[in-house]
């Protein structure tokens, strides 16, 4: 049985959604349709990629290795599919500013793409905080950014999100919520909990927190990510964060496994960010249309 790139299409959409029904309904397709695609998938590779569990879809460790492979055949994909939308003589210089989060989980392999598409185009990349680059893009010392778009509120800013990523519980193995049939915000709240403050990650979380009749009980808030990390998977407590900056392993070595939660707990969107009405030049339009493109989002006329 060969592999189908519809069947890789219907796998990332359910590891993203965590949920066979919501990956159905956004890429307009029946439930059964995803689920005999990711069932030919398996026994295509000879593994299983998924846990099926009451929460929804959870990631095996080889279907996380498989995502990443995903990931980069469908970039591929895209990349030779659009070769001509954007001349590759593009030339110039692009002043890119980004947040901590993104420069670390999210931008790079981007920016070297991007590179290799556009060799003529020399990109300055700076990394501030959310504030700093809405200053500076009104300012115009930013050309656009790369961040957090969930966290921009200022009207003077357009934001465009290229991933909604979702957000899961970070336990450690063997953990006992891993055996409950379903895990909430009243669960985790009885568990010691790691507040992660970089990118403003405590303000977003307690939004959620705020919603419900539960709050977290604090021990440690830190700005690493590395640090929560470490202290989810030794066992201290559990933490809430997006997949886009989950890894299955430690600095010590020790595993951190995710936990669907099924309480209402918004994605973390990533994307672009450019001063309102602004007049897009060449190195800004081709370096929003590799986005669109990477991430299939509509493309527009700036």
């Amino acid at each position: 049985m060969s592999l189908s790139l519809r069947q890789i299409r219907y796998f990332v959409a359910t590891a993203e959604y965590g949920q066979i029904s919501h990956a159905a309904v956004n890429l307009s397709i029946s439930q059964s349709a995803v689920t005999a695609a990711i069932k030919d998938l398996e026994l295509t590779v000879g593994v299983s990629l998924f846990n099926r569990t009451p929460q929804g879809m959870e990631l095996t460790t080889a279907g996380r290795q498989f995502l990443s492979h995903a990931y980069e055949i469908l970039a591929k994909i895209d990349e030779a599919t659009h070769l001509n939308l954007v001349s590759s003589d593009i030339e110039g210089e692009l002043v890119v500013a980004a947040t901590y989060t993104v420069i670390g989980y999210f931008l790079p392999l981007h920016i070297e793409r991007i590179r290799r598409l556009y060799p003529k185009l020399k990109i300055k990349l700076y990394e501030v905080n959310r504030e700093s680059i809405e200053e500076g893009l009104l300012a115009n010392r930013y050309d656009i950014s790369v961040l957090l778009t969930s966290n921009i509120l200022n009207p003077m800013l357009t934001t465009e999100t290229s991933l909604s990523s979702v957000r899961r519980l970070w336990v450690p193995a063997g953990h006992g919520l891993l055996r409950r049939d379903g895990v909430g915000l009243r669960e985790i709240a009885e568990e010691p909990y790691i507040m992660l403050t970089v990118d403003e990650a405590a303000h977003s979380s307690l939004r959620y927190w705020s919603q419900s009749s539960y709050q977290p009980k604090v021990l440690l808030r830190t700005s690493s990510i590395e640090a929560v990390r470490s202290m989810v998977a030794n066992g201290l407590g559990v933490a809430i964060l997006s997949d886009m900056v989950h890894r299955p392993w430690s600095l010590e070595g020790r595993r951190i496994e995710t936990v669907n939660i099924q309480d209402p707990i918004p994605p973390m969107d990533v994307g672009l960010a450019w001063r309102a009405n602004v007049e897009f030049s060449p190195p800004m339009l081709a370096f929003r249309r590799y986005f669109q493109q990477a991430y299939n989002l509509p493309g527009t006329n700036s």
